[in-house]
């Protein structure tokens, strides 16, 4: 069993919430339609992510900054899918 840590925890946490993003991503490249995804929603979701990320960096926490480099990449393609696919 591994033991709970505030490391272990963050990176569960981490992992959910960039997962969630998966069947949206999964949706959007199956079905190359963007009309029902906020484009304003996204702007200011990846916006949040990159600061994240920036903090991550800044304290050094290994796993916000995996989680929202991934997150990032995640939301980067939905934003590059909803430009292309208008």
């Amino acid at each position: 069993m591994v033991e709970m840590t505030p490391q272990v925890l963050g990176y569960m946490a981490g992992f959910l919430t960039t997962v969630a993003f998966v069947p949206q991503v999964l949706h959007v490249f199956r079905t190359r339609s963007t009309k029902d995804v906020s484009l304003g929603m996204f702007l200011l979701f990846s916006s949040g992510v990159a600061l994240w990320l920036v903090y991550g960096v800044w304290i050094s926490s290994w796993p916000v900054i995996w989680t929202n480099v991934v997150t990032l990449a995640l939301s980067l393609c939905v934003l590059w899918a909803k430009w292309k696919w208008r």
